[in-house]
């Protein structure tokens, strides 16, 4: 017997608010997230333009100490956790500590770090190198930390799998919960690398928009005059609760989670299956583990980059699967119009705007959508929000290396 499983807890720390509420109101506001660089030198790259997350203090959620010990991408997991914890109503002094768990992941995890000892290294020797090089590094802090900060010794994990890490890891916690062996699991992504060395790359392999004269403009999914996507950095965490321990204490519900799906294109190092064929079959199994036909689907919160391959080839997935004239009647948006590409952190974001957008009964928008694309051809809820009745929603998130993971989240209905 699988266990039902439910959201009833979220927290973000995003480039358009550090908080649920900021984040969420902003995304209905059309709010961009993306300015002209200040965490890099913008005039050594093409590219100009990032996503950052603004007045964040790490001190509200950690110990002095701690934060000179962890890196950046450590600090917005804590900060999203115990903001979800909060929200969910929990007190971890009277659960069972080996049955609540936490599956954390991150793209990158701590590059800052290891650039920052790298020229310590050079200039001043092995002998100058922080004894806490490593795990301020290591992608796993995340999660650990978050269980040492909580007292949560139940399943611990962490996924890496680039721009889907965010969905995998809660979908891999829906799984853990279904199977019976944890009652609660903290789940998202997290990440902070808006670094000269990552933000080079990324620019180097001319994924970036270059639309620098107007950087709120820059990330403009599924428009004809996309360039690439914007580079940001952030967290998104949510609580997922077996329906009955939810119910038992009485718990805030936001909605059911009931599918999930993931596959490997097998294709390119970095670019998507060209007839999205990867895409489309995880959206499939998702809707297949969740007993749900394509036409009960009101909502996708797309992957959406605002890259030219990317939107084209998700469209293609989305057709595939909800085929005419299902597929013209779906809602699609791509909050990283606003966000700006969070990478490992995107698909813990964007989950917890796709609950909301269940919970309150509204489409987000794609801002700045301004020139329709005849290859991208679906309804992409263009510049305002939507009002609309969503029961059932998908979020998917696409990652290099042909990672796809697909949710599938549905109004709770007792």
């Amino acid at each position: 017997m699988n266990h039902r499983v439910v959201l009833t807890g979220l927290g973000c720390v995003t480039p358009i608010g550090n908080s649920v509420e900021e984040a969420w109101n902003s995304l209905l506001k059309g709010k961009s997230g993306t300015n002209l660089a200040t965490q890099i030198e913008p005039d050594w790259f093409c590219s100009k333009i990032t996503a950052e997350v603004k007045n964040f203090d790490p001190s509200k959620y950690l110990a002095p100490k701690l934060i000179k010990k962890s890196d950046r991408f450590v600090h917005f997991a804590v900060a999203g956790s115990k903001m979800a914890v909060q929200d969910s109503g929990l007190n971890f002094a009277k659960e069972d500590s080996d049955l609540c768990g936490v599956l954390i992941g991150s793209g990158i995890g701590g590059l800052r770090t290891i650039e920052e000892q790298h020229k310590v290294l050079l200039e001043k020797g092995p002998g100058r190198i922080s004894p806490f090089l490593i795990p301020m590094l290591i992608v796993n802090m995340a999660p650990g930390q978050v269980a040492i900060e909580l007292g949560l010794k139940g399943p611990n994990n962490c996924v890496a799998t680039a721009c889907a890490t965010g969905s995998h890891a809660i979908g891999d916690a829906f799984k853990i919960i279904q199977r019976g062996e944890a009652k609660v699991m903290l789940a998202g992504g997290t990440e902070a690398c808006i670094t000269p060395l990552a933000f080079g790359g990324f620019d180097a392999m001319k994924a970036l928009s270059t639309h620098n004269e107007e950087p709120e403009k820059a990330s403009r999914p599924f428009d004809k005059t996309r360039d690439g996507f914007v580079m940001g950095e952030g967290c998104g965490v949510v609580i997922l609760e077996e329906l009955q321990h939810a119910l038992k204490r009485n718990a805030k519900i936001y909605c059911e989670m009931v599918g999930y799906g993931m596959t490997s294109d097998a294709t390119h190092m970095t670019a998507p299956d060209p007839e999205g064929r990867g895409a489309a079959r995880c959206m499939a199994i998702a809707l297949k583990d969740a007993g749900v036909k394509p036409e009960e689907v009101n909502y996708i919160n797309a992957h959406g980059t605002s890259t030219p391959l990317n939107d084209k080839v998700e469209t293609i997935a989305i057709k595939k699967v909800f085929t005419e004239p299902i597929a013209k009647k779906l809602m699609v948006s791509s909050t990283k119009s606003m966000t700006g590409h969070l990478l490992g952190a995107a698909g813990g974001v964007e989950a917890i705007f796709t609950a909301l957008a269940i919970k309150n009964e509204v489409a987000p928008p794609t801002i700045n959508y301004r020139h329709p694309d005849p290859e991208c051809d679906l309804d992409y809820v263009p510049n305002e929000p939507r009002q609309a009745k969503i029961k059932v929603a998908l979020s998917d998130s696409l990652g290099f290396g042909g990672h796809n993971a697909c949710i599938c989240l549905k109004r709770f209905e007792g």
